[in-house]
């Protein structure tokens, strides 16, 4: 792996803070009145992050040279590729709580914010464990690969949004009534406040992404250890995932393939890791970034040739939830 160690001043933090702060309020502000996120505005707030996500790699170019930026891209690029198959997972739990189209934008919102909030943590403390213990390389190397390995031939296992353990704690901590109220989280039920339904399908997004966020860093800690890098790397990916969810909403049965590519970067990136402590050393960060452009593009072309001619679900919408097969969670 590859440290990039330069200083990074308190102000730098700072600023990068306030900057993502107020990009968060700023897209809080214009969707605050919980309409339905069309294909349209998801195209254009996509290009926006995005255009914003490429425009940091240009500053870190100037500010510390090639080499931080073709690490902070080839960080973007594995985490927004991961980050494709975490929507998967968000359009089930959406369908399972059959979440209102005009609620998913809130609470996709209040996910991102806690997901950058665990990555944060997660960042600091894998720098700090591969720094002070070698060995952890080899074991991070060896998550990754059976990540990678669960991601290739266990990809279609079931997943039960209503078994999560976080899910199934709040239920027993907070009171829940079983509809929804609008786009509120809390309620009043006769006299007393409860959760609603919405913030139950909040905890589930939330406990999901906490097991995503481990993947994603262990994979870019793969590629550098400078807190800097991997943490604006992860930021700029994840701030563009509601818009991206509303994007590709039309698309997602259509990614067939995706997962194995995404299998292939995540054993890529625990084998890296491992050469790392070896002989061999690090791999040059060109050759990674070529190896992650490489696997994505092929990933995705290869699924929607695959795939050309179906038809997936309505462009512009988020999943539709089958009624006829579940019912809403609380129902009898």
């Amino acid at each position: 792996m590859n440290d990039l160690s330069f200083p990074v001043p308190v102000w730098a933090w700072l600023v990068l803070t306030a900057a993502i702060a107020v990009m968060l309020a700023v897209d809080l502000l214009l969707h605050r009145d919980s309409h339905v996120i069309g294909f349209r505005e998801a195209v254009v707030w996509s290009g926006i992050w995005i255009a914003v996500g490429l425009a940091f790699g240009g500053v870190l170019w100037l500010w510390h040279g090639t080499q931080a930026a073709e690490a902070y891209y080839a960080g973007y690029l594995i985490e927004k590729a991961l980050s494709i198959d975490n929507l998967f997972v968000f359009a089930l739990i959406f369908t399972y709580f059959a979440v209102p189209a005009a609620y998913q934008h809130k609470v996709l919102f209040w996910g991102v914010v806690g997901a950058l909030a665990f990555r944060l943590v997660f960042i600091f403390a894998g720098v700090e464990l591969l720094e002070r213990f070698f060995w952890t390389a080899y074991l991070f190397g060896a998550f990754l690969i059976y990540t990678g390995y669960k991601m290739a031939f266990k990809h279609d296992e079931e997943i039960h949004p209503e078994r999560n353990l976080m899910v199934r704690m709040v239920r027993r901590i907070i009171p829940t009534d079983a509809n929804y109220h609008g786009d509120r989280f809390f309620t009043r039920v006769n006299g007393k406040r409860v959760a609603t339904l919405l913030f139950v399908a909040l905890v589930a997004i939330e406990a999901t992404d906490l097991i995503f966020a481990i993947d994603s860093v262990a994979a870019i800690l793969a590629i550098t250890t400078s807190t800097f890098i991997v943490w604006t790397a992860n930021a700029f990916a994840i701030l563009g995932l509601r818009s991206l969810y509303f994007c590709l909403a039309g698309l997602l049965r259509r990614f067939t393939y995706l997962h194995y590519g995404l299998a292939v970067l995540l054993a890529f990136a625990g084998v890296k890791l491992i050469l790392s402590e070896t002989r061999v050393g690090k791999l040059p960060i060109p050759v990674t970034l070529g190896v992650i452009a490489t696997t994505i593009t092929v990933s995705i072309v290869w699924s929607l040739v695959a795939t050309r001619g179906q038809h997936g679900m309505a462009t512009g919408t988020a999943a539709a939830p089958d009624r006829n097969r579940r019912r809403r969670p609380g129902r009898r």
